[in-house]
């Protein structure tokens, strides 16, 4: 069959950056779930494999036995979105729903009785990610000690937090120089990962302890332990100046509230029809969030309010100029807003790199 060189050359672009966007792990395509209930069902069989957000569904039950409905009452998340009285469809348009499962939900009245019917749909991406550029802009010397896991500045001031149990540690240094300022290291127990800074405060995450620590900026004290909030391991950190977002090696990003630590919400990260899984390192740059995931050298652009996948900077170039093995991977993003240049590295990298970032 022929195609157009320029639709040629789009499935092309298209098809290499599934590849540099890490070997993405394609989610099962299914997304159906049958209802659970024998007299009422969602007709499942109207469902498509995958949905986006400028369509809409049409919500409406199947009944089977004939039973007299007098209203049905449609949830999507838990959340009430309507309802219709006897068995008349209700219209839902998906355009301001999160990428990712939609669970639905129908509770049916009939003959004084009431019944529900379950299912659910998956809203994927239609965001065609921009490939990106980057530009070497200055290269400085890392310790090639450091297991790189979260990377962040404050006050021109590089804040670094590492891994692996008995070698864990939260520092601050002159990235120029390497000089040391203050260094704090974790007891052996704890797997140190990502960090951030906000409202003076330094806030750390372990890996599978559920434990987080918060210090003072300035004295680098610890003021804190806290447990997390939900069953999840911790990953990346970064805020946005009002709330701090974690990463837990899936496809999401939580928002967690920085007086209590709760988990509020979460956004699933898509690129296409497929999730993004492994999310690591995180990075707050202009509204968008910088992710990295884990073992691919590349960095993607996220859409914070979607989850959608914008951009992508293939990064596997550095390793050019690097003295490292291939299980010595990309983790450590960090945005410079006094220079306006993100600066990366990666776990043992003996170079740390500042970049500039262009389409």
């Amino acid at each position: 069959m022929y195609i157009g060189l320029t639709n040629y050359l789009k499935m092309k672009k298209h098809n290499l950056l599934y590849v540099i966007l890490l070997g993405i792990t394609f989610s099962n395509c299914g997304g159906k779930k049958k209802g659970e209930n024998s007299i009422f069902t969602f007709d499942s069989a109207q469902f498509a494999t995958h949905y986006q957000s400028e369509e809409q569904l049409d919500l409406g039950v199947l009944n089977p036995n004939s039973k007299e409905i007098d209203s049905i009452t449609y949830y999507v998340n838990e959340i009430k979105v309507g309802s219709r009285k006897g068995n008349n469809k209700l219209p839902f348009a998906l355009k301001n729903q999160k990428l990712g499962y939609q669970n639905l939900k129908a509770v049916v009245f009939y003959e004084g009785e009431n019944s529900e019917a379950t299912a659910r749909i998956e809203l994927v991406s239609n965001v065609t990610p921009k490939l990106l550029k980057y530009k070497i802009i200055n290269t400085y010397a890392h310790d090639t000690g450091a297991f790189t896991e979260g990377l962040e500045f404050y006050k021109d001031t590089l804040y670094e937090s590492t891994g692996l149990k008995g070698k864990s540690f939260l520092r601050k240094y002159d990235y120029k120089t390497g000089k040391v300022y203050k260094q704090v290291d974790l007891d052996a127990q704890y797997f140190g990962e990502g960090t951030t800074i906000l409202n003076d405060k330094i806030y750390q995450l372990t890996w599978q302890e559920k434990t987080g620590f918060i210090y003072n900026v300035n004295t680098m004290k610890l003021e804190k332990k806290f447990s997390f909030d939900k069953d999840i391991e911790g990953w990346g950190m970064t805020n946005d100046g009002k709330n701090i977002y974690q990463s837990d090696g899936t496809e999401k990003i939580w928002t967690t509230n920085p007086e209590n630590l709760k988990q509020i919400s979460y956004i699933n990260v898509y690129s296409g029809t497929s999730k993004i899984k492994a999310i690591n390192e995180l990075e707050w740059i202009n509204g968008k969030f910088y992710v990295n995931v884990w073992q691919k050298d590349a960095i993607a652009v996220v859409n914070p309010e979607s989850g959608a996948v914008e951009g992508i900077i293939d990064m596997s170039g550095l390793r050019k100029s690097l003295s490292v093995t291939p299980e010595d991977v990309l983790n450590g993003i960090a945005y410079n807003p006094k220079t306006k240049t993100i600066f990366v590295t990666g776990k043992n990298w003996d170079k740390l790199f500042e970049i500039t970032v262009s389409e």
